[in-house]
């Protein structure tokens, strides 16, 4: 029975899914293969003239082949940087947002693929704040995003918080009624929102006066990446290096490299003039050496793909290695699951004091919370994860699927907006 014509589009910052309403049921669409989820990312192949998305986008870049990696897209919306344009690397430029726009239509193709019709509504997650502290900023943000899915061919469309439809998959294995602590941290944002649940509840379309509060901050999982980053393969860059008069020598060009939508900007020919001129600044200059040959082969996106590799790789069995070879011959960095935590320990207390004051803003306390639910990819930190669930020692820790259960939830609201179809 093929699935009705809309679907539920979860564009994330590191990852993205597709939800369909199929034979009375909610399910994730292909996006890649067989893979239900697609890594946020663009390449455009400037050698064979292609682009490509996800999984071949990332291998396509570290298969050498020239042009343009975009990852992060989400990050820059709301930006000034959004609506600027880049350089792809054969002499033409394309405008942030129609990037954004081409990967919104991608994964409209792979619904459409799967529903063998064509989806022309959509329901689209969003962070509770695209910006934080900034009202302007966060409606630039959603209408850029909705400019995006219109040029995409999506006509109809409708907006749902992402931690709320992680709250809708969460209910619906529910058999009683509980306050629950969605907390949804990506790749780009830390969402919460503090939300009464209950099989009677889930009944009804609008949900509003269910939503106790809503609270986001903009630190997730590319922050600890960054700061991973900076506190282990910047630092054999000559990061926080010293120079001849004992000041720090100038440290934009290390966090620049070391954030994914930032790190083209380093490639110009004024900043790495710059960088080639700083070399008196270094009492080793084999720091300087290093981060020359970073700046002129390119390679800083696959420095920041390390960094990340090192966190996942840790948080999944306590130590890993970096390998820096293509940078120095044999430059390899150890890294456990101490350095990481300490690497990420001020990220880790802006998502902990946000989520307490989610909580405090509905004017409840922790004890009063019955369970938390994590998802998102950045939930699989356990020392992260740990950290929020020890500010709310009574309430039941639940998982969800860390890279499904938003696309789920709002292939489920997307089913009550749209009709069973």
């Amino acid at each position: 029975m093929p699935a009705t014509t809309y679907c539920a589009i979860d564009f994330g910052t590191s990852n993205s899914a597709v939800a369909l309403s199929v034979a009375g049921a909610v399910r994730l669409a292909p996006v890649e293969g067989e893979h239900a989820t697609l890594p946020t990312a663009v390449f455009f192949n400037t050698d064979e003239n292609t682009r490509v998305y996800g999984r071949a986008a990332l291998e396509a870049y570290i298969d050498g082949f020239d042009g343009r990696l975009m990852r992060s897209l989400k990050s820059i919306l709301g930006s000034p940087l959004a609506e600027g344009t880049t350089e792809l690397g054969d002499g033409t430029a394309i405008k942030y947002t129609d990037v954004i726009a081409l990967f919104i239509a991608h994964l409209k193709t792979c619904a459409q693929a799967c529903a063998r019709d064509s989806v022309t509504r959509a329901v689209l997650g969003r962070p509770v704040f695209f910006v934080d502290d900034d009202a302007r900023a966060d409606r630039l943000a959603q209408h850029q995003l909705e400019a995006a899915a219109r040029a995409a061919g999506l006509r109809e469309l409708h907006f749902q918080y992402e931690p709320i439809a992680a709250a809708f998959d969460y209910e619906a294995r529910l058999t009683n009624e509980g306050l629950v602590l969605v907390v949804d941290i990506g790749g780009g944002t830390s969402d919460f929102s503090l939300v009464r649940v209950g099989p009677e509840r889930m009944k009804h379309i609008e949900r509003k006066d269910d939503v106790l509060a809503h609270h986001g901050v903009h630190v997730a999982g590319t922050d600890f990446d960054r700061r991973v980053n900076l506190a282990t393969i910047m630092r054999e860059l000559g990061y926080k290096s010293l120079d001849p008069e004992g000041r720090e020598v100038p440290n934009r060009i290390y966090f620049d490299l070391a954030t994914w939508h930032l790190i083209n900007t380093v490639y110009t020919g004024k900043r790495t003039g710059e960088v080639r001129l700083m070399r008196h600044l270094y009492p080793d200059v084999r720091h300087h050496e290093r981060l020359v040959r970073v700046v002129e082969n390119r390679l800083g996106h696959a420095l920041a793909a390390r960094a990340e590799e090192a966190k996942i790789g840790v948080a999944a069995g306590g130590q890993t290695s970096i390998d820096l070879d293509d940078v120095e011959s044999e430059l390899c960095l150890a890294f456990d699951d101490a350095q990481l935590i300490e690497a990420g320990l001020e990220e880790t207390r802006r998502i902990v004091d946000a989520a307490l004051d989610t909580v405090r803003a509905a004017n409840l306390a922790p004890k009063d919370i019955d369970a938390i639910y994590f998802t998102g990819g950045s939930t699989g930190l356990a020392f992260l994860t740990r950290a929020i669930a020890s500010a709310f020692g009574e309430a039941q820790p639940v998982f969800g699927d860390r890279l499904a259960s938003v696309a789920m939830g709002l292939g489920i609201h997307a089913r009550r907006v749209f009709g069973h179809g």
